[in-house]
């Protein structure tokens, strides 16, 4: 089990892992080893999760979901696969968690009469000033 906060846990079953070949620095390593992580994990069957915070991950990962809800990170930051591995489920956990949040709703306010009467003197001065520069003789 991948603990995301106090609430929310998933099933290490519910994550599918493959190894390819990564690009960037590490020599001949590079070309011989296949360290990067691809991590796989299908919202829409996951157990783990209720369904607004499904809604919300959906979102919130934009690109990196497919029209099937699966998410899809690559981790290829380091050099061997069980660094890469846990660079991947951090990422994983930070988008779960993110998307466990509810959003504050804003409430609305109105303006106090002090700033409403800034605002237009604001606006006044700004007319006076535009009004001297207007050429007097046409």
């Amino acid at each position: 089990m991948i603990r995301i906060n106090k609430n929310i846990e998933i099933k290490e079953s519910e994550l599918v892992f493959s190894f390819i070949r990564s690009s960037g620095p590490g020599g001949q390593n590079v070309n011989k080893v296949a360290t990067a992580v691809q991590l796989r994990f299908d919202i829409a069957s996951s157990d783990s999760l209720n369904e607004d915070v499904k809604t919300r991950l959906i979102s919130i990962s934009g690109r990196k979901v497919t029209k099937d809800s699966v998410l899809i990170i690559e981790a290829r930051r380091f050099r061997t696969q069980e660094k890469n591995r846990q660079d991947a489920i951090e990422r994983l956990i930070t988008l779960i968690d993110k998307s466990s949040q509810k959003r504050k709703s804003r409430i609305r306010t109105n303006p106090s009469p002090a700033s409403i009467q800034k605002r237009i003197e604001g606006k006044k001065k700004l007319s006076e000033k535009k009004k001297m520069r207007r050429y007097t003789d046409h």
